[in-house]
Formats: structure tokens, C-alpha cells, sequence
């Protein structure tokens, strides 16, 4: 179990989890986590986690497929400027390792944005807190668990 999936069953919502075997040498954990899975790219959700320039950290939740747009993202939380996190503060602040961030369950509450695509979805599939280790759960149960709100935040 990892803080992720404790985090779903101890919010009683419906979600599965899919393990696949992965691979460290591959360069792009969600195409493989998307491929291993059977599931289109665009279905498949990354966490990433940005600076704003208060210092603050935020996370984005875009498709595997898609890149974070900074200027969109920095608007989405009403900062001035966002970039990406460093992998310490990544690390030490959601508590997983770079490749297996989970939206869910992380060490500090961090405010949250989740591409606007999500909601095209009756299911979408975010790490589970592991490489390896996916789940899917629907975009609202996501909003509702991080507290987090929908906007376009991926580059055009």
C-alpha cells in the first residue's frame, strides 16, 4: 500500500489500481505506464510540481501526451510566475520519488490544478505512489481528494 491508495480507501471512493513491470531504463514513465496499460496517452495523467515565484509549490495534472504550460499554470493559481520544482523539493515535499508522484496522499497539502481535459473522462489514471503502480478513479473524485480545481494548463 502507499499513502495514494490509503488515501482512496480511506475516502471510500471508486477507484482500481494496475500494476505493470517497470522498466528504469525507459525514458518517459507515463508513455510506458499509458503502453503497459493498454490506455490512449491522453487518458493517462502526470503529476508535476512547480515553484511559484511567493516560493510556494504547487501541482499540475496534465495528460502524459501534453507539456505544462508555466504561464498557464502560473494563472491558474494566480501567481505572476511558475517553473519547474527542483527533484529535492519534489521529493521531500509529496514524500515519492521523481516517476511515481501521486496527486494523492502526499506529505503537505499542496494547492492543485487538474488539466481541464480530465473532465472529458469518466475515468483517468494517475500514479498510484510508485513506479509501476497506476490508478484510476474519476476526474471528480480526484478534484474533490486534492482539493483541486479544473483549468487549461497544458501548452497549446
Amino acid at each position: 500500500m502507499t499513502p495514494a491508495i490509503n488515501t482512496a480507501k480511506r475516502a471510500k471512493i471508486d477507484f482500481e489500481i494496475h500494476q505493470y513491470t517497470h522498466d528504469p531504463a525507459v525514458a518517459s514513465y507515463g508513455a510506458e505506464a499509458a503502453e503497459k496499460m493498454g490506455v490512449p496517452e491522453h487518458q493517462v495523467f502526470k503529476t508535476l510540481v512547480v515553484s511559484l515565484e511567493s516560493g510556494e509549490l504547487a501541482v499540475g495534472i496534465v495528460p502524459v501526451s501534453s507539456l505544462l504550460s508555466m504561464k498557464q499554470m502560473a494563472k491558474a493559481t494566480g501567481a505572476k510566475k511558475a517553473a519547474m520544482a527542483t527533484a529535492s523539493d519534489v521529493e521531500r515535499t509529496t514524500g515519492y520519488v521523481l516517476g511515481g508522484v501521486s496527486p494523492l496522499g502526499q506529505k503537505k497539502k499542496l494547492k492543485t490544478i487538474i488539466d481541464a481535459s480530465a473532465k472529458t473522462f469518466l475515468k483517468i489514471y494517475v500514479s498510484a505512489g510508485k513506479r509501476g503502480v497506476d490508478m484510476s478513479l474519476s476526474p471528480a473524485d480526484l478534484a474533490k481528494l486534492t482539493r483541486g480545481i479544473f483549468a487549461k494548463i497544458c501548452q497549446s
